[in-house]
């Protein structure tokens, strides 16, 4: 071997070294940031309130003769959930609800089921309404589901508002509870976690895994702290006070907003508003994941959205992801301080799923499953941008949203 050759081989090796001392520097750093997190919410999710444990500092509403809340319900081609949806709501006990559903441009029987809910409903005794609103045409300028919301506001009369979705199912005292929390509480808004019907192990893992995935970015246990930047909203139960949202512009603002829910949390809690996440295992029911794989369908549209269009950040938001999903499992096949620094971190993300239990009512053993889950949410991202980025825009429900409108009107929630 000559001298060059020697040198070169030695080089190679000190290379290699000091690559493989970076690669386990970089797992206990990703170790300490997971094991930071689970700490995080260790101590944060036992604080969220829950609706289901009674409190005394929430009295019964006085009934009157004006409804105390008008609930929003847009849905198109929803006929096998809607009819359900309805007649839960009008179940609704301790309050006077003002019902307001609204067909928008449905291609199915949800039009006429929400007919004959609502022919039921007048014809009894009970203590609220139900106006249901067809819509057949959509503006320019608008998406389906904002423009939906916003014919139903038109028609809303009551001091408070609640947003929910056409295939949620509600427990009887469950808009009792949150209005008498928000009340109680000097709230502006409060989100109830809706409580999903999970049917196998995998979506369990799903959903488990996109909570504490999410927990990077927004602590739910948070919200409610005037002082942090963490904000939240939910398209299934999203409880604002009027004055409130018509103070922010209503859905004006929010016209070409894919993800309306979350950028109405955003606006209000950075105006200075009250805003609060509650718990309430059971009172609102919906079956959203429909095996594991039925995320990436779900996500497709507002994956992309999360990141408001731009390539760039959610290319790097992948490759974190990715990095988080597939830099233990290496770790751990390579032996010595890179093992221990991969077991470390899976210990410190089942520690996190341990923490999360409250708010996903899931075990935390399904953390075993963390790298497929997060395999599958990370296909879900990539797919949503290049989907977008071919079609030049989101294919939803029949309508093509352009890309360039969809970016121009994209505000911030990051």
């Amino acid at each position: 071997m000559s001298g060059t050759d020697a040198v070169g081989n030695t080089g190679c090796m000190v290379a290699g070294h000091v690559a493989a001392q970076i690669f386990v520097f970089l797992n206990w750093m990703l170790a300490v940031g997971w094991l930071g997190q689970a700490l995080g919410a260790l101590r944060g999710v036992p604080t969220m309130p829950d609706l289901t444990i009674p409190d005394a500092a929430m009295p019964a509403l006085p009934l009157g003769e004006l409804p105390d809340l008008s609930v929003i319900v847009p849905a198109c081609n929803e006929e096998a959930a809607i009819e359900a949806t309805l007649r839960s709501l009008l179940a609704s006990t301790g309050l006077r609800l003002e019902i307001i559903a609204v067909d928008d441009r449905s291609t199915d029987q949800t039009g006429e089921l929400m007919d004959a809910v609502a022919a039921e409903s007048q014809a009894g005794s009970g203590l609220h309404s139900l106006q249901v609103v067809h819509n057949r045409e959509l503006p320019a300028g608008w998406l389906g589901k904002p423009h939906a919301l916003h014919l139903g506001v038109a028609q809303a009369t009551a001091p408070w508002l609640l947003f929910t979705d056409g295939d949620v199912v509600f427990h009887p005292n469950a808009l009792d509870l949150g209005l008498r929390y928000a009340l109680a509480k000097k709230a502006d808004h409060v989100v109830l976690l809706l409580t999903l019907i999970l049917n196998s192990t995998g979506e369990a893992a799903m959903l488990a895994t996109m909570s504490v995935l999410s927990a990077w970015k927004i602590r739910l246990w948070k919200v409610s702290d005037p002082h942090a930047r963490d904000f939240f909203g939910a398209g299934g139960f999203n409880l604002v006070r009027r004055e409130v949202f018509e103070r922010l512009g209503g859905f004006q603002d929010l016209r070409m907003e894919v993800l309306e829910d979350l950028r109405l949390g955003f606006k209000i809690k950075r105006a200075g508003y009250a805003q609060h996440v509650v718990l309430g295992p059971g009172l609102t029911r919906i079956r959203w994941i429909e095996g594991a794989l039925g995320v990436v369908r779900l996500t497709e549209k507002n994956n992309f959205a999360i990141y408001r269009y731009r390539t760039g950040v959610a290319l790097i938001a992948c490759i974190g992801l990715a990095i988080s999903v597939l830099s233990p499992l290496v770790a751990i096949a390579s032996g010595g301080w890179a093992t221990a620094a991969g077991l470390f971190t899976y210990a410190s993300i089942a520690l996190a799923y341990f923490a999360h239990r409250r708010i996903t009512q899931v075990s935390p053993w399904v953390a075993v499953f963390f790298a497929p889950a997060g395999a599958i949410v990370l296909f879900a991202v990539l797919r949503s941008v290049v989907l977008t980025l071919l079609r030049n825009g989101v294919e939803w429900r029949g309508t093509h949203y352009p890309l360039d409108e969809l970016r121009r009107n994209a505000g911030r929630i990051l």
